[in-house]
C-alpha cells in the first residue's frame, strides 16, 4: 500500500502544471541573481562576495518561494479540486498519505536544490573571472549539499501545514511570516539569538562552510550546518507531526 500511494503522489506531483513553472521559475530566479551579482563583483562591488556566497543570498531571497509554491500546491490543489476525497478513499490511513507525500518532496526538492546551487555557483564564478572571494571544492559541496537539505526540509514543513490550513493563500502566508518577520521581531525585543533557530536562518547557517562568514548577516554562524540541518529537520517533523495529527483527526 505504501509504495503505491507513493507511486500515485509522484504521478500527482509531476502532473500538476504549477509544479514546473515554480521549479522552473526557481532556477530562473538563481542564474538572474547569479548573473547580476557576478556581474557586480567583477565590476568592483564595494561588497566583495565568493560565488557560494552569491548562491546563499539566492536561495534565501529567491528561489525558497518558489520551494514554498511547490509544497504547498502539492496539497491545497488537491483541497481545491476536490481530489483529496479520492486521495483519502485510496489510503484509508492518514498517516501514509502524509508520509507518501513527504518521500516524493523529499528527494525531489533535494536533487532540485543541489543542481540549483551548483548551476548558481558556476553562472557566478564564470561572470566573476577571478573578482571576489574565491570558492574550494569543499565550500562549493557545504553549499550545494545545505541547500539541498534545506529545502528539502523546508518542503516537508509546508506539507504540515498545509493540511493544517488546507488553504494555499493561509500556507504561504504562515510560512512566510515563519520565515523572515517573526524571526526578526523576536530577535529585535524577545531574544536576541533567536533568528538564528527559526527555520530560514538555519536553513541559511547549513549553507554556511565551516569557519566562514554569512554572507547575509556578516558574521560567523553560532553553529555549523549539520547543526542548522537538525533545526529545519525539528521544523520539519514539528510540521508534518501536526499535519498527520489534524489530518486524522478531521478525516477520520
Amino acid at each position: 500500500m505504501t509504495k503505491l500511494a507513493i507511486s500515485a503522489e509522484w504521478t500527482k506531483f509531476w502532473s500538476v502544471r504549477a509544479t514546473w513553472w515554480s521549479l522552473i521559475g526557481g532556477v530562473l530566479l538563481m542564474a538572474f541573481c547569479s548573473v547580476v551579482s557576478g556581474i557586480s563583483q567583477h565590476a568592483g562591488s564595494d561588497r566583495a562576495q565568493s560565488a557560494h556566497g552569491i548562491v546563499n543570498g539566492g536561495a534565501i531571497y529567491l528561489v525558497e518561494f518558489c520551494v514554498l509554491a511547490v509544497a504547498t500546491l502539492f496539497v491545497t490543489s488537491e483541497y481545491t479540486s476536490g481530489s483529496i476525497r479520492s486521495t483519502l478513499q485510496w489510503v484509508p490511513v492518514r498517516a501514509r498519505v502524509t508520509a507518501a507525500k513527504a518521500a516524493v518532496l523529499v528527494p525531489v526538492l533535494f536533487g532540485y536544490g543541489v543542481v540549483v546551487a551548483v548551476l548558481g555557483m558556476a553562472v557566478a564564478s564564470v561572470l566573476m573571472r577571478g573578482a571576489g572571494g574565491s570558492t574550494s571544492l569543499s565550500q562549493g559541496a557545504v553549499t550545494a549539499l545545505g541547500m539541498g537539505a534545506y529545502f528539502a526540509l523546508l518542503g516537508v514543513l509546508c506539507l504540515g501545514i498545509s493540511f493544517v490550513l488546507r488553504s494555499a493563500a493561509g500556507t504561504l502566508v504562515v510560512v512566510i511570516v515563519l520565515l523572515l518577520p517573526l524571526p526578526m521581531l523576536m530577535s529585535s525585543y524577545v531574544f536576541p539569538a533567536a533568528m538564528d533557530y527559526f527555520p530560514a536562518f538555519a536553513g541559511m547557517n547549513a549553507m554556511v562552510p565551516p569557519g566562514d562568514v554569512n554572507p547575509l548577516l556578516g558574521s560567523v554562524p553560532p553553529y555549523g550546518p549539520w547543526a542548522g540541518v537538525l533545526v529545519c529537520l525539528a521544523w520539519a517533523a514539528a510540521g508534518i507531526g501536526a499535519g498527520t495529527a489534524l489530518l486524522n483527526r478531521r478525516d477520520a
